[in-house]
């Protein structure tokens, strides 16, 4: 089995270049040097209210990664609406890892469920089979930029009376009819790591149209403390329960999970260039479409109307032509990665909830998948080299 090099210090294209602009960087020092407060506050609010405007939603809670966004989300969920432990949750096949542990985490059970290879979400024939009478949630997964079909699922979760939530850690700006990916479920989730289209460095969001589901976000972000409620709401509690400091009074069970001042300057910062991003991503999606055009007929290609590209994906049908453009462009020093986690029935943390092989477009995916990177850097010459490559292969 080929071995992905990932390191190249000769890289021509890496999966990701220098994201923060100067503009960026002069903010964050200025706001240094004019502040001693650089735990969560004012500029956390900020970047909340800015990110609400921009995805079009109510509430936004800032935590410090996507993946304790998944895991505020559940665990809020869970106990907003009584769902027992040991409740399950269908989950995609291919997703990343922490979506699938903040489940366990929460003590609810994933219930995997195998994907389709064109906008690699849930196989929507399979979803029917994967209900029980256990079932509650279907945690969706807009993969790399691509949005589901969320009118299936929506008809879906309905008919089995189901709450939806969506991972949009990967999909910012995705949408389905003209409305933003993260809007559809009861609540939806962002990352804004070093590599996506939005980075605070770390950071992550949760969105919500729920008050009182957005309080317990707040709540268990920051250790489940009734002082992170909204100032109209402390008295309530003082009155509720007079025996316990309110400065040290605990609602609920809940994390540290809080961001920074500083990263949530830079979120504000990068919101601003954060539609340009989409479509210099969005423009060289569909340069890559012209570019694999030859050689469609041996691919699956991965495609969806709304996406907000995150990668350049190739998914093979076979093996050796995955081997054969996989082992070009180590040779060109061009970056790439396995597409998200594979086939997560694979890995040692998640075998015990199935057999792998019970999963064929996981497993295509796993087997035959890989990704470059797409971001503004990427150019026409970048273009060029891969389509010389293609050529040159095939």
């Amino acid at each position: 089995m080929p071995c992905y090099n990932t390191q190249m210090p000769s890289s021509i294209w890496k999966l990701q270049d220098n994201i923060l602009e100067n503009d960026d960087k002069e903010l964050l020092i200025r706001f240094i040097q004019s502040t001693d407060r650089f735990t969560q506050f004012e500029k956390v609010k900020l970047f909340e209210k800015e990110w609400c405007g921009w995805q079009k939603c109510r509430y936004s809670t800032f935590v410090n990664s996507g993946s304790s966004a998944d895991l505020v989300m559940l665990d809020a969920v869970k106990e907003y609406y009584g769902i027992p432990d040991g409740a399950e949750v269908l989950v995609p096949a291919v997703t990343w890892t922490t979506n699938i542990t903040s489940v366990v985490q929460t003590r609810l059970v994933p219930v995997f469920v195998d994907i389709n290879l064109t906008d690699l979400s849930f196989d929507y024939d399979k979803l029917q089979k994967a209900v029980t009478s256990k079932t509650r949630i279907i945690l969706v997964t807009h993969l790399i930029g691509v949005p589901a079909d969320i009118a299936l699922l929506k008809e879906f979760a309905e008919h089995n009376k189901l709450i939806i939530l969506e991972d949009c850690c990967e999909s910012h700006g995705a949408t389905f009819k003209g409305t933003k990916v993260g809007n559809f479920g009861v609540a939806g989730t962002f990352s804004f790591y070093w590599g996506h289209h939005l980075t605070t460095v770390e950071g992550g969001m949760i969105c919500t149209e729920n008050e009182e589901l957005n309080d317990l976000f707040m709540l268990k972000r920051s250790h489940g403390l009734a002082r992170e409620l909204a100032p109209s709401k402390h008295q309530k509690y003082k009155d509720m329960y007079p025996g316990v400091d309110f400065n040290f009074l605990f609602l609920t069970h809940g994390y540290n999970f809080r961001n920074t001042e500083l990263h949530a300057v830079l979120g504000v910062e990068q919101l601003k260039h954060l539609d340009r991003y989409i479509d210099t991503r969005n423009r060289n999606y569909r340069e890559f479409l012209k570019v694999i055009n030859p050689i469609s007929d041996k691919l699956h290609v991965v495609m969806r109307e709304g996406m907000s590209s995150f990668c350049l994906p190739f998914v093979f049908k076979t093996r050796n032509d995955k081997d054969r453009l996989h082992n070009a462009l180590v040779e060109a020093g061009i970056e790439h990665r396995p597409i998200i986690g594979g086939n997560l029935l694979r890995q040692p943390c998640f075998e015990r909830y199935g057999n792998f092989r019970d999963f064929p477009s996981a497993e295509i995916v796993h087997l035959n998948g890989f990704y470059i990177g797409n971001n503004q850097f990427v150019d026409g010459a970048r273009m060029q080299i891969l389509a010389g490559l293609i050529t040159d292969i095939f």
